[in-house]
């Protein structure tokens, strides 16, 4: 963990600029930081190309990483990719992860 982040939890959106799920992603993710009570700090970083996703290790767009950790426990791609994202949740496809992963990682 980077001493910058004063022993908080990194929260990392990876996503494109005109990402349509970018905003449910970060709507999720601050639910799920606000639910646990865990100290996080929650940024947003903006993926351009193929080449930033795979120096931030971004499997689609949105990719939200804890601690640089991917929350989805079992991705369906493994190619780094600025491409629009697809989760497989408990609610059939989906642009944005499950809550539940976000909580589980932040309580990790």
């Amino acid at each position: 963990m980077d001493s910058e982040y004063n022993g908080s939890i990194r929260v990392e959106i990876l996503a494109r600029e005109d990402c349509p799920n970018r905003g449910m992603a970060l709507v999720v993710v601050e639910r799920a930081v606000d639910e646990t009570g865990v100290p996080a700090e929650i940024e947003e970083i903006e993926v351009t190309s193929d080449e930033d996703a795979e120096e931030l290790r971004a499997l689609g767009s949105p990719t939200v990483l804890v601690d640089g950790r991917d929350v989805d426990p079992e991705p369906l791609y493994s190619d780094f990719s600025a491409d629009d994202r697809i989760y497989r949740t408990s609610r059939g496809p989906s642009g944005w992860p499950e809550a539940e992963w976000i909580r589980d990682a932040l309580l990790r």
